[in-house]
């Protein structure tokens, strides 16, 4: 197992924990690492992860941020926009939200439940 897979998993483990500020704090430094040996290509699940544990810890303009930057690598995933869509409202910025909510049902997302843990 690699250094990046352990750190991974770690990581990963701390989200299933729900240590969602661990967790996020883990994922940063892998995509710092990343990006220091241009390797961000590929990352969009890591980014996800990391926009997840953003958004149960309430770093909502963290989890936008990331998300702003998936939906543009992955513009047709529902569930990016479903996500960016909650983070937006949870800002109280639902003129925001509705255009992403209105693209994530489109897109098949299920938009009456609540954003998974």
């Amino acid at each position: 197992m690699s250094n990046l897979t352990l750190r991974y998993e770690i990581a990963r483990a701390a989200y299933e924990g729900r240590d969602y500020t661990e967790a996020a704090r883990a994922l940063e430094e892998i995509l710092v690492d990343l990006a220091g040996e241009d390797i961000l290509h590929g990352t969009s699940d890591l980014r996800l992860l990391l926009a997840r544990a953003y958004f149960h810890s309430a770093q909502l303009g963290r989890a936008e941020r990331v998300l702003e930057g998936l939906v543009v690598d992955e513009p047709a995933d529902p569930y990016v926009r479903l996500l960016l869509a909650r983070t937006l409202q949870r800002q109280s910025r639902h003129a925001e939200a509705k255009p992403h909510a209105s693209l994530a049902q489109a897109l098949g997302a299920d938009t009456s439940s609540t954003v998974r843990a």
